[in-house]
């Protein structure tokens, strides 16, 4: 106590706060009163400017707190992956520090392809013990905007195109990363889903298509998680930008969901002073010295969140409640975070860190094909073993965009696998991709790529196994902010180099590394296919440890591959559906995203969504129901029996999708509700048991509604691989 009087006494003194002033301080200070009351005390203590000031950027990711009350400012830095290297206060230039490497984590889509909560807590817990011991009180991240077309470039950051699986998998994320007082700022909502004309495609969408696909994960992510703030997205909705998009910020997400967190803006994604303030968003990021105009001409406070916003408040155009409810939920966050004596201190790039990268990354590889169960890789059948492929070398947690990180320690999969098989190991390099760049192709030479695609053929000719590590590689126009895909088959002339690889009869392993679906126009004289992600530090390590089977492999895909392109439903309308007309476009698909898409068309995919093969075996017996029929206001469990019917311990995702087999308004063939990974031991059964509400019998049209009748349960291994069916009625 003597120790808390000394510290309000000085801060009374630093302050110019005297007499009956100095018990009243102590109430915003003193960490032991419920924080509504601690910021309500220093919200009263506070100018109109220091309340504005809180509002808009004063660097590039830094707003500001209240100096004259002790009340700190807050930093960000972007995520989801790893803590991105330091920026310059007012430029994009890197700052140059040395001590600020810190480790890659795997692409949220790895981790979706986990299909278990617990890694995403694990995920979540580590990076944010990154993020606090770097001093950051908010973590960009995670994403969740659904993935619709496979040619979107940010889709490795997020989380697949169900919205279901998204929703389970962003929860855990977000209280491991705020149990170390960091704010998750979960993004980009909403409706973020091309990066072409991003910055003011207007979407229409359906307000089903709405409810039912593009907002679940962030509800869950508001409601269910907590998440202490959100970020904005740059694309417009029915004609408003999102970042002062009154239906999304106001409406939706803090007077419906009763959320008390903090609206940011994506960099730049501020459009009006008015319609910002009254429509729900709190602090303006980006602005100042953004590449347009320099810090000297155009300060911070020149922004929409600025001096304008003091000279509409002081004017009447806005009321001062507007402000006062911006600074509550801006002093809450920082109560919650910078100011927060109780958080941890924190861990950077330790073992414990690669550890729980390596376990994440273990779980997410998807083994796509298996045919002949050439894999594993048993070393004693072959002499020599060629690894082809510039992602086999090519420092992948490079580029991307604002995802991309500075790393200390980066296993490439050429690492891993000369760690495992030495001098068995050789390499050609096959294809390159140019540099990283952000908004243009780096150009390689033809000359040059007939090179290196000569090369690798010639080296192949003296091995027994051809292991190809190829994909997309995170640069502009690949998987990369800035600039969505303009092909669907693999770049740098890969597909015609694996066609000439197995042209020459060898037994060829492909390793895809990539955040999207890809055409694989091969796929049926290829043997084996890893899906196996951007992986971040300990890529290498977890690539080898399934190739080799030291790991048996239990990913699952978070999204679907179409064998071409038109198979997608984004892209089945035309320009209009994707990517619009530069102005405006439309999701004619509308809730039939993905496999909801194929199944109700009957387009049989390349690779169903919830797909992943196991080097085990796995046998479901006859789903029961606890009963026929589920009242209004009831439920009723489904159980199935699993066996292991293999020679090894793995883990099968058991999937639960139900269909309504008469509805007034279109319904896809079934969709996803529950899920479960479980772990078995060669010839271990375990019993499977989900409960089933009427809630996850719902659609959206004008409310949520459940009409009686029949649904189907379909319980099995992917969204195709259907092991089970029940049927009961909804009375």
């Amino acid at each position: 106590m003597k120790t808390k009087n000394y510290l309000v006494s000085l801060l009374l003194a630093v302050t110019g706060f005297c007499g009956t002033d100095a018990q009243n301080v102590a109430v915003y200070m003193d960490d032991t009163k419920p924080i509504e009351e601690r910021v309500q005390d220093a919200l009263s203590r506070m100018t109109l400017e220091e309340k504005v000031a809180l509002c808009h950027a004063q660097g590039k990711f830094s707003s500001a707190g209240v100096p004259r009350l002790g009340i700190p400012e807050l930093w960000m830095s972007d995520g989801p992956h790893g803590v991105r290297a330091e920026v310059n206060w007012n430029n994009w230039n890197y700052a140059g520090w040395t001590n600020d490497s810190c480790t890659a984590f795997p692409a949220l889509t790895c981790l979706a392809a986990t299909w278990n909560p617990d890694m995403s807590l694990l995920y979540g817990k580590t990076i944010g013990e990154e993020a606090r011991y770097r001093e950051k009180d908010i973590l960009l991240g995670p994403g969740v905007n659904i993935y619709r077309t496979p040619m979107n470039g940010r889709n490795f950051e997020y989380m697949g195109e169900d919205p279901y699986l998204a929703s389970v998998m962003v929860v855990p994320y977000v209280k491991g990363l705020q149990s170390n007082g960091v704010a998750a700022c979960v993004k980009h909502y909403a409706l973020n889903n091309q990066e072409v004309c991003r910055g003011w495609i207007d979407v229409q969408v359906s307000d089903r298509a709405l409810r039912e696909i593009y907002l679940p994960a962030f509800r869950a992510a508001a409601v269910e998680g907590g998440a202490w703030s959100f970020m904005g997205s740059y694309n417009k909705f029915r004609g408003e930008h999102a970042c002062n998009n009154r239906t999304l910020l106001r409406d939706i997400l803090k007077d419906e969901w009763q959320w008390d967190g903090v609206v940011v803006t994506d960099w730049g994604g501020c459009h009006d002073t008015y319609k910002s303030a009254m429509n729900g968003l709190d602090i303006e990021m980006g602005t100042g010295t953004n590449g347009l105009t320099s810090e000297a001409e155009f300060t911070y406070d020149d922004y929409y969140l600025g001096k304008m916003y003091r000279q509409q408040l002081k004017e009447g155009k806005i009321p001062m409640s507007v402000l006062d409810e911006q600074a509550t939920r801006i002093l809450r966050l920082i109560f919650r975070t910078a100011m927060n004596r109780q958080k941890p201190f924190g861990r950077f790039t330790c073992q414990e860190h690669y550890d729980a990268c390596r376990q994440i990354a273990d779980e997410g590889i998807v083994l796509l094909k298996n045919d002949n169960n050439i894999l594993p890789i048993d070393a004693s059948k072959y002499k020599k073993i060629l690894v082809v492929g510039e992602n086999a070398t090519r420092r992948l947690t490079e580029g991307g965009g604002s995802s991309e990180l500075k790393v200390k320690r980066e296993v490439s999969p050429l690492q891993g696998l000369q760690a495992l098989y030495g001098s068995k190991i050789d390499y050609a390099q096959g294809y390159r991709g140019g540099r990283f760049r952000y908004d243009h192709i780096d150009a390689v030479s033809q000359q040059e790529q007939n090179r290196l695609h000569d090369e690798a053929i010639r080296k192949a000719e003296g091995a027994d196994l051809v292991i190809f590590v190829g994909g997309l590689n995170k640069n502009y126009q690949q998987d990369c902010e800035n600039g969505d895909r303009i092909q669907y088959d693999l770049p740098f002339g890969q597909n015609k180099l694996i066609a000439d690889l197995v042209a020459m009869k060898k037994q060829v392993v492909l390793v895809l590394i990539s955040g999207n679906a890809v055409e694989l126009p091969w796929v049926k004289q290829v043997p084996a296919i890893l899906q196996a992600w951007y992986l971040g530090s300990e890529a290498g390590e977890a690539i080898a440890d399934v190739l080799s089977g030291q790991v048996n492999p239990s990913g699952k895909l978070p999204f679907t591959f179409p064998v071409k392109l038109e198979d997608n439903g984004a892209h089945h309308f035309g320009q209009i559906s994707y990517p619009g007309d530069s102005i405006r476009e439309e999701y004619k698909e509308d809730i039939l995203v993905g496999y909801r898409w194929h199944d109700t068309k009957k387009i049989a995919p390349q690779f169903a969504f919830g797909h992943g093969l196991s080097y085990t075996t796995f046998r479901y017996g006859k789903p029961s129901l606890s009963s026929k029929t589920m009242a209004a206001d009831g439920s009723l469990t489904v159980s199935i029996d699993v066996t292991n019917t293999g020679q090894r311990e793995g883990k099968e995702v058991v999937q639960l999708y139900i269909g309504d087999d008469q509805c007034s308004v279109l319904r896809p063939l079934k969709e996803l509700k529950h899920f479960e990974k479980i772990a078995l031991q060669p010839g271990e059964t375990r019993t499977v048991t989900f409960t089933v509400t009427p809630q996850d019998l719902q659609f959206y049209d004008n409310g949520w509604k459940t009409e009686q009748g029949k649904f189907t349960v379909f319980i099995g291994s992917s969204s195709q691989d259907i092991r089970g069916k029940a049927s009961f009625v909804l009375q």
